[in-house]
């Protein structure tokens, strides 16, 4: 896991102009970068902390098509196959495996639900398969003595998995070296905007031309954006992480049921998580964004714990700034990594759970525990689009917890918007104006 602790690798003076700034140097970030520096324009990434310092690099390591929202999933397809080769171009150092992934039932109902997928896999191409309890013994090593816990499963293929800390670090070592320019431990304080239009930013470290900018700020978007009257619907929510000791095999397939999500790593353990508790700090946001919020509350309703926000400088804190002058220093300099502590109550939970569905393993060693803040939207899917009343600004955020799998292809996307390029992609589900023009919510798979 990257923190304040990491040393700062990056550290590129502020040229007097490029052609695109790039605020946040997360999976979202270095990805557009990479792609905007091969279609030619130059491009800085300011980062207020570390590269992937947050959430991109405390995720899980998915890279995963199964059961992604419809509108995602033939992004997901082109995001899986440049994961496998930007993997070549860093010399394996990603992580990049192709193990698959899949969905546990422990129920029959359960499993009706998640065999409903199998359309969306099938229209697509992709080769997401129900599987039996007696099939499940093929890819899962099951306590011969025990009752098999689970009743079926669906499983794709072709779903892989990586090792974030690491990943994002070398892709953007690679941007750098192909002309990238990135500056860690510098935070962006506020667009330069002249007569309606992106001019360039000014950061802490002086300001910087720029025609075009891309707000990929993760959890931090939101607040940077409403300084200057962009509102998004954006919320975050807390997701604890741990990491076993090494094991002896029970999978190399990455899974998760309704209760615990398990991965293994390459370092021989696996990375243990909980799929129904989240916790959503309570701030002013919380209630601001209510009306947005509350059809997606009610249907996750036990999936999140809500706590009253003591989390001092994060972005919903109750005493945080929401209003700053350009020459003043701002939340993103009191906080350079939000790096908020893991709850070990669940922790604990992770060990329990594990021991239930492995008993001849029992309760495996942790060796460490992180958290994440995973920035969201109402609708489980992302902004991806330009600002339409700021000339010049453009959005890459609210990944909902599936940036990082699917960050190669929307870093690719960005390049396509900047450069004003037709994706071959359908965006319009990620458009910036439908929590504003009238449009139903519809929600998207939470899993």
């Amino acid at each position: 896991m990257i923190n304040l602790d990491t040393p700062i690798v990056f550290n590129d003076s502020l040229p007097q102009e490029v052609d695109v700034v790039i605020i946040g140097g997360g999976v979202i970030g270095i990805f557009s970068a990479l792609n905007i520096a091969r279609s030619g324009r130059s491009v800085m990434v300011i980062e207020k902390g570390r590269i992937a310092g947050e959430q991109s690099s405390r995720n899980w390591g998915w890279i995963r098509q199964h059961g992604r929202d419809a509108a995602e999933l033939p992004i997901m397809m082109e995001a899986t196959r440049l994961w496998e080769s930007i993997d070549q171009e860093v010399k394996g150092r990603t992580g990049f495996k192709r193990v698959g992934v899949m969905y546990l039932s422990q129920t029959e109902a359960a499993q009706a639900q998640r065999e409903t997928w199998l359309s969306t896999a099938a229209a697509h191409g992709v080769d997401t398969v129900a599987l039996s309890s007696t099939q499940l013994k093929q890819y899962i090593q099951l306590d011969k003595q025990s009752k098999n816990p689970w009743v079926g499963a669906t499983f794709t293929a072709s779903d892989a998995r990586a090792e974030p800390w690491q990943a994002i670090p070398a892709v953007a070592e690679l941007a750098h070296s192909e002309g990238v320019l990135i500056k860690e431990n510098c935070a962006v304080r506020s667009l330069d905007i002249e007569a309606g239009k992106i001019t360039g930013v000014i950061t802490e470290a002086g300001p910087l031309k720029a025609s075009q900018v891309i707000v990929a700020g993760g959890a931090w978007s939101s607040l940077f954006l409403r300084r200057h009257g962009i509102n998004i619907p954006q919320l975050s929510v807390r997701a604890s992480v741990a990491r076993t000791a090494p094991l002896e095999s029970i999978t190399t397939t990455s899974f998760a049921d309704k209760q615990l999500a398990v991965r293994r790593r390459n370092d021989g353990g696996y990375s243990l998580a909980l799929t129904d508790s989240h916790d959503h700090f309570i701030g002013p946001d919380s209630f601001r964004l209510l009306p947005k919020w509350i059809k997606t509350g009610l249907q996750n309703i036990h999936e999140i714990r809500p706590w009253i926000n003591e989390v001092p400088h994060s972005p919903d804190a109750w005493r945080m700034a929401r209003h700053w002058h350009a020459d003043e220093i701002t939340p993103f300099e009191l906080t350079r990594v939000l790096d908020p502590a893991p709850a070990k109550g669940k922790v604990k939970v992770m060990q329990q759970r594990f021991a239930e569905r492995f008993p001849h393993i029992g309760e495996p060693k942790i060796l460490d525990a992180w958290a994440g803040m995973i920035d969201a939207m109402p609708d489980i899917v992302p902004i991806v689009d330009r600002v339409p009343d700021l000339e010049g600004l453009i959005v890459a955020t609210g990944m909902s917890g599936h940036g990082f799998g699917i960050g190669p292809a929307f870093g690719k996307i960005v390049a396509q918007i900047v450069n004003n390029d037709k994706s071959q992609h359908d965006l319009s589900r990620f458009r910036f104006s439908r929590f504003s023009d009238g449009s139903r919510l519809n929600i998207g798979p939470n899993i």
